[in-house]
């Protein structure tokens, strides 16, 4: 599960989101603080792998991004749109995949823009971070190489609350950070910091208005570690 997985909808509800065997389900409330339904299969009746991730645009409606099989043995990015708590997902549709085919080559992360546009990010083939978003005017754009090497794990999307879509990404000894100058824009590698971030840990959370504050266990120390563009990682606290 890469993103949140308690979310509230813009009628007020929670939802939950699950990843069970192939498939992706939601519990919502029934009434906002009220009793749960009943879980939910999402996005119809296609088999998936078992990985999640989930980003939500101003708007309140939920992105999903999982790999499902395809019939040539291979494995393809698919995405969905959750608009309301008790409303039926949008049938999951086909993103491709960076470059080539085969496995997955690693947990996707989504974030939203300021128009509620889709960015599906993950690592592809190489090891660099490939990215794919929603047009503006429907359908998806090409494919994009947004460089880096030896990339681990999950990468962490966040939407700024300037409308800026952010990207984290760990590799050996090292944590990277791409950006758009402004919304809309292309994505540029703009900086690189020394850190031991440990598999399964990295998050984004925009915690300002034109700042997003970085979260990762140090592999080294075991410390939890807070970061923010143009400074150091600063130990927070030992982590579970």
């Amino acid at each position: 599960m890469n993103g949140e997985w308690l979310i509230r909808g813009r009628d007020g509800r929670l939802s939950v989101y699950q990843v069970s065997q192939d498939a992706v389900s939601c519990r919502a409330e029934i009434t906002p603080g009220g009793p749960w339904g009943p879980p939910r299969r999402m996005g119809g009746d296609a088999r998936l792998h078992p990985v999640l991730a989930t980003g939500q645009g101003a708007d309140a409606y939920v992105h999903l991004v999982s790999w499902r099989p395809t019939e040539s043995g291979g494995s393809d990015l698919v995405h969905s749109t959750h608009f309301r708590p008790l409303l039926a997902a949008l049938d999951w549709e086909p993103v491709g995949r960076p470059d080539g085919a085969g496995d997955p080559t690693g947990a996707p992360a989504v974030a939203v823009d300021h128009q509620g546009r889709a960015h599906v990010f993950v690592r592809n083939t190489g090891g660099g971070l490939g990215m794919r978003a929603q047009a503006q005017k429907g359908g998806w754009g090409p494919w994009r190489d947004l460089k880096g090497a030896e990339l681990r794990d999950a990468p962490a999307a966040v939407a700024g609350k300037d409308g800026r879509v952010e990207v984290y990404a760990a590799a050996p000894g090292a944590l990277l950070y791409w950006r758009q100058e402004r919304p809309g824009t292309e994505f540029a590698l703009h900086e690189t910091v020394p850190a031991a971030v440990r598999p399964g840990t990295l998050r984004a959370l925009a915690t300002s208005g034109e700042r997003t504050t970085v979260l990762f266990t140090d592999d080294d120390t075991g410390e939890l570690c807070a970061w923010r563009c143009g400074e150091k990682p600063v130990p927070l606290a030992p982590a579970a």
